[in-house]
């Protein structure tokens, strides 16, 4: 008998994907136990695991965004952070928000998984691992 896990909630993830000049991929992942910075095909195997079991409707999509366009146009003024009375979930960073000439807060536009949305290159995990794995 199979057990099924409901999904109720998408969430997001941030992590740094580094091409080295031998053409290796490297994860920088702050958020897991895995090596640091830990080598791309190891990091798709055991972070990301298989969609074979996911319905189409979940399963895993990258934004790729180079880091001089991030850099160049994230903002967050932290609201995300808030309860719906404005009460802070967890205590904000010290450092100050980060903010654009043209924007405070355009989170929705990087996380998006709509490729028509926001910066950067949409790819779903397949094409993601073909993309960026192995030595290129």
């Amino acid at each position: 008998m199979m057990s099924r896990i409901l999904i109720d909630a998408f969430d997001y993830h941030v992590i740094l994907l580094h091409k080295d000049k031998g053409g290796q991929s490297y994860i920088y992942d702050l958020d897991t136990i895995l090596p640091f910075p830990c080598p791309f095909d190891v990091y798709s195997r055991e972070a990301f695991k298989s969609n074979e079991y996911l319905k189409p409707m979940y399963r895993r999509k990258l934004r790729v965004i180079p880091a001089n366009v991030y850099l160049q146009h994230f903002a967050s003024d932290r609201s995300h952070m808030k309860d719906p009375s404005g009460t802070w979930r967890m205590p904000p960073p010290p450092y100050a928000c980060i903010e654009t000439a043209e924007s405070s807060m355009n989170l929705d536009d990087f996380i998006s998984m709509d490729a028509k949305k926001g910066w950067g290159q949409v790819y779903d995990l397949p094409e993601f691992v073909q993309l960026f794995g192995g030595n290129q």
